[in-house]
């Protein structure tokens, strides 16, 4: 089967009952919000200053947003991360390349596998190792469950954040039916370790493709109930068509990637755009929206989980045969020659990256992690937040897709 060329889509279905407006804005996106910020007497009793966050429904993770309010109108936003201050690209320079694995895991808890991926492909390109063909394949497996798992959690926390609370139930309860195959496959269910340079740590078991296949059917059927109770909803709808709303013309000077891009209409997916493992041998298409608001991306997102279990179907069924994991030397010793490298990958937020460099030690030199969350969840937010009711803040965060680790590393 041959893959379609890059530049096919896929518009998804959407026809509101009515035109729903979008909120216009006047902002520059190619100022900073620093620029444009305002001195507000709060002694005035006009304003209000609260904070969002750390401990909120609407939070996504260990976060604040300092807001400052007219009424219930935010008429400034300052996104905190200072409840992490975890440092894991320093800690990195200080572990040996095969200790950093528990380090890098943890920079997006909710898709610790990309991480995984992405060191290990940068030690790989500079120490010159071919994973074997299997490996590539079992890796890319692994990527698209950890996919699908992390989009059915952030679907039900969108839903959760309007108070369809069942609905988060259901996604949590079906992401911990992914983790219990990721707990066959590596011993581990959140953190895994499995993808390690050279390849996988280990073959599938037995018998794993048929009970993947099992929660795949589970997955669609929880789909289709969330299609019913949450995008046929009155009250979501209403709530979320046209919040949020992103322009197009945002997506470059903001670096904004992944379905926060794509529901805007803008086709960026790094497994279309620069291909890797074995994504250019699949058949797939980018999935594109076109209203670019809450609704429209946690549609795509809906989508984007469907298109994960196509994906995960054509893998198992492709498999081929063969060794997993190149030979390597010791590892506890293993110096990585000298160079540098970036090497970037599609996660379910958006565009990931890392850049390795090596000074020919046994310990990287650096290590600089670009992701989704820190133009997402910080210059975007702050702007999106201007000028929207203090009810629709915990709507809108889930919306981008926010992991404050990867902010705060």
């Amino acid at each position: 089967m041959k893959s379609k060329k890059s530049s096919e889509t896929t518009k998804i279905k959407n026809k509101p009952e009515k035109n729903w407006p979008k909120i216009p804005t006047d902002l520059d996106p190619w100022r900073p919000v620093w620029a444009q910020q305002k001195t507000f007497d709060l002694a005035s009793g006009k304003y209000l200053k609260i904070w969002h966050g750390p401990q909120h429904p609407g939070v996504t993770g260990n976060m604040s947003v300092e807001l400052t309010l007219e009424g219930d109108v935010i008429v400034e936003a300052k996104t905190h991360v200072g409840y992490l201050h975890r440092g894991f690209e320093k800690l990195m320079e200080r572990r040996k390349y095969i200790q950093c694995f528990p380090i890098v895991c943890r920079i997006c808890v909710p898709e610790p596998d990309f991480n995984e991926y992405l060191f290990a492909t940068g030690v790989e390109e500079l120490a010159g190792v071919q994973v074997p063909e299997r490996g590539i394949w079992i890796r890319t497996l692994v990527l698209e469950m950890m996919r699908a798992a992390s989009l059915t959690m952030g679907l039900g926390g969108q839903a959760g954040a309007f108070g369809l609370v069942p609905i988060g139930q259901w996604g949590v309860a079906h992401r911990d039916y992914i983790l219990d195959l990721f707990e066959e496959l590596t011993g581990g269910r959140v953190y895994h370790m499995y993808i390690i340079p050279g390849g996988v740590r280990q073959d599938l078991p037995e018998g794993f493709a048929e009970h993947v296949e099992v929660v795949m059917n589970k997955l669609e059927k929880l789909i289709a109930d969330i299609e019913r109770v949450m995008f046929n909803n009155a009250v979501f709808k209403a709530r979320a068509k046209g919040l949020g709303y992103i322009p197009p013309e945002w997506i470059e000077p903001y670096g904004i990637t992944g379905t926060t891009a794509r529901a805007a209409g803008v086709p960026i997916d790094v497994r279309k755009d620069n291909p890797y493992l074995i994504y250019d041998q699949l058949d797939f298409d980018i999935i594109l929206g076109s209203e670019s608001d809450v609704y429209e991306r946690t549609r795509l997102r809906k989508e984007e989980i469907l298109n994960s279990i196509r994906l995960i179907r054509q893998i198992l069924k492709r498999m081929p045969s063969g060794p997993v994991r190149a030979k390597l030397p010791n590892v506890l010793h293993w110096k990585i020659p000298a160079g540098e490298t970036y090497v970037r990958a599609e996660s379910g937020r958006g565009e990931m990256g890392y850049y390795v460099v090596s000074d020919g030690s046994e310990f990287p030199r650096r290590v600089h992690v670009r992701g989704a969350s820190y133009t997402h969840a910080m210059a975007v937010l702050e702007r999106l937040a201007v000028g929207i009711s203090i009810a629709d803040l915990a709507g809108l965060m889930p919306s981008l897709q926010t992991c404050p680790p990867e902010i705060e590393r």
